[in-house]
């Protein structure tokens, strides 16, 4: 009977524990009795002789379920004894409550309607098809063509019209573009360029340029065109001289400042003319000064002109300062040597220097074997040199040469 009695107590015990877990949500102001009541009403209609039985297995029970005092305070069944174990009770109750819910699987199950995808879910072809997976950014690259998609700044570049294949060339000019913020760096620089005069289907081809200019500072730059004003240069002539030299307002005032002051002591022309002069040619700012001191010692030394000459063939035809010293030896020794052209008519048409030695060479020839090869101005039938070099050649050959385009060509072949 003890050993009956015994596994009767641990199934109650078990019964009471599923319970407590299934029914945690009911009103917590049902009592040890209640709660053993319930669990033994099935057994209720046993016979009356076993009902000291049954005291003994509810008073096992209420020990084993709700932890309440020894076996010994609860002899004859009394309320009094079930009371007293009511609190260690909900401290129990308490405790179950804390261990996972046996349906929360099916009340998530409720509340969610879609449940969250897993990295290992078999999805159908079609679904993989409609997958876009954002392109990772390149540790590094050769080319900024890589990097467009996840810079804003490249991409409004581009927009602008800047060729990025272009700039890339240029040392450091990539790395400078992708540590640049569109709003914060770049965008005060294109409304400067904008209030210079810069139009704005011209930004792209200045930046593609210039672009290092993005990362000048803007105070800096706004003093150098001020100095500019200073020096009596017009808004649209500075902004003609920005345009064609690009790198311009990258140099700071100091450097201007002695750039200006070597062009007009070293050639002895007044402050208008040396303003006229850059102007025309404001690379002449922004380029290396050695260049342009050999030519002016070849000017001088090799072709022999006169220091008033040079002045004159230097403000009318200011590329001669930055060409080729090769090539303009070549010219002057052809023009002078062959086609016995002075000094002085060289200095009236510097120009020809400009013009391209073959051009030079063919249309004398040709005029000499027509017999038309005069270039004397006191003589009859004079040809200037500006005629002979800037003339098209359908022009030439009708007004100069006064034969038709085809007895040119035809000529040329035989060369």
């Amino acid at each position: 009977m003890a050993l009956w009695a015994r596994h009767v107590s641990r199934w109650c015990c078990l019964l009471s524990t599923a319970r407590a877990a299934e029914f945690h949500w009911r009103p917590r102001s049902r009592g040890c009795a209640a709660r053993a009541c319930r669990g033994f009403a099935p057994v209720a209609a046993l016979p009356a002789g076993k009902e000291v039985l049954l005291c003994r297995l509810q008073a096992c029970r209420q020990v084993s379920v709700g932890k309440c005092s020894p076996p010994d305070s609860a002899e004859g069944g009394s309320c009094s004894s079930t009371k007293s174990t009511l609190p260690s009770v909900q401290q129990e109750q308490a405790k179950v409550e804390t261990l996972p819910d046996l349906n929360t699987k099916i009340l998530d199950e409720d509340w969610d309607d879609v449940p969250p995808s897993s990295a290992l879910e078999v999805i159908s072809e079609e679904e993989a098809v409609q997958i876009i997976a954002e392109p990772l950014v390149p540790i590094q690259s050769s080319t900024l063509r890589d990097y467009v998609d996840h810079s804003e700044t490249l991409e409004k570049l581009v927009h602008l019209g800047v060729d990025l294949s272009q700039v890339e060339k240029r040392q450091k000019a990539g790395q400078l573009l992708l540590t640049l913020d569109f709003e914060k760096d770049v965008k005060k620089i294109l409304m400067f360029l904008k209030d210079v005069g810069i139009e704005d289907n011209q930004l792209g081809l200045f930046l593609t340029k210039n672009p290092y200019i993005l990362g000048e500072d803007l105070e800096a730059l706004e003093t150098r065109v001020s100095y500019l004003k200073s020096k009596k240069f017009g808004k649209s002539e500075i902004a003609q001289m920005v345009s064609r030299a690009p790198y311009l307002l990258l140099f700071s005032v100091e450097r201007l400042d002695n750039r200006l002051g070597f062009f007009k002591n070293e050639l002895g022309l007044s402050v208008k003319k040396t303003k006229d002069l850059v102007i025309r040619l404001p690379r002449l700012l922004t380029g290396k000064l050695e260049p342009v001191k050999e030519n002016l010692q070849v000017c001088r030394i090799e072709l022999g002109f006169q220091h008033n000459e040079i002045q004159q063939i230097v403000y009318k035809t200011p590329k001669i300062l930055t060409a080729s010293k090769k090539r303009l030896r070549q010219t002057f020794d052809y023009l002078h040597n062959i086609m016995g052209i002075p000094h002085h008519m060289l200095t009236r048409f510097p120009q020809v220097f400009n013009s391209k030695l073959l051009r030079i060479r063919e249309r004398h020839m040709f005029l000499a074997f027509l017999g038309r090869a005069q270039y004397d101005p006191a003589q009859p039938s004079y040809i200037s040199l500006d005629q002979l070099v800037s003339l098209p050649d359908e022009v030439f050959c009708t007004e100069i040469a006064k034969v038709s385009m085809q007895d040119f060509e035809n000529f040329l072949k035989t060369l």
